[in-house]
């Protein structure tokens, strides 16, 4: 069943119906159309489901903290100095590196109960995958919005222009309804990867060419810089123990060049 209750729901204008035309598209994706059943599966699997991460799932508690709850609301985001960077990718939703976290907006249709028993909750098509999965990685992603935004401050963050993070017509208390309703969804309800929150990104690809016979898990511009830089210090440190040790073989050689040269003086 849905993670929500029909009065908790905050879209009420997605209301699909038999007499509905044939060309109907999902709205805010003018290029998904309601009733092509396998063209709403793919889409869906891009917008919710990592197989990345749920392969390395088994894996994360090494990375990272096992609590679904390892979240940081929007407003500590910003305390922590980290610049929330918004993504489509359901694979760096709630990765971080440095001074950047990646989140994936909610989007609209995810907030209708209606959609969720029309294409989630009931599945599409006759796959398991379809019926347990995908819904459970929908569900995953939607609770983790019970722990970003915690604060009235954290709503208005999530709504700047810049980041729309939920949608613009949606208000505080409605929003307040939904997540308390999202309180009660279990780590069962959710795949394995939801079982866990945030996620550092030089972790993930450290255990990358282990784990998924992958370079990295993703290249991010300027890491490279940032890893260099932390290798200079030590670098410079074996440069200076080679230039004492080379300099000390010099001394020595000089010195025996020295003393055999003293020999053959005397000797002539």
């Amino acid at each position: 069943m849905p993670p929500f209750s029909k009065e908790a729901q905050l879209v009420h204008d997605y209301e699909p119906a038999a007499e509905a035309p044939t060309t109907t598209t999902l709205p805010g994706y003018p290029l998904v159309m309601l009733n092509d059943i396998p063209r709403m599966r793919q889409f869906l699997e891009q917008e919710f489901w990592s197989r990345d991460l749920e392969t390395m799932a088994p894996h994360l508690w090494i990375m990272t903290t096992f609590s679904s709850a390892n979240i940081s609301p929007l407003h500590r985001q910003r305390v922590k100095g980290r610049e929330i960077v918004v993504t489509e990718e359901p694979r760096l939703h709630l990765v971080w590196i440095y001074n950047r976290i990646f989140i994936k907006p909610l989007p609209r249709y995810l907030l209708s109960q209606t959609f969720w028993r029309t294409y989630l909750d009931t599945g599409l098509g006759q796959e398991s995958y379809s019926r347990s999965d995908l819904c459970k990685a929908a569900t995953g992603f939607l609770r983790t919005y019970r722990y970003l935004i915690w604060h009235e401050s954290d709503f208005h963050i999530a709504q700047q222009d810049h980041l729309r993070l939920i949608p613009k017509d949606v208000d505080w208390p409605s929003f307040c309804r939904l997540i308390s309703e999202l309180s009660n969804i279990e780590d069962s309800a959710v795949t394995r990867r939801y079982c866990y929150g945030e996620l550092r990104l030089t972790r993930l690809n450290l255990y990358a060419p282990l784990l998924l016979r992958k370079f990295n898990f993703e290249q991010v511009h300027g890491q490279y810089g940032d890893f260099f830089g932390r290798l200079y210090g030590p670098i410079l440190f074996v440069f200076a123990i080679v230039s004492t040790i080379l300099s000390s073989m010099q001394v020595a050689l000089a010195a025996d060049q020295l003393e055999t040269s003293h020999w053959e003086t005397m000797w002539h």
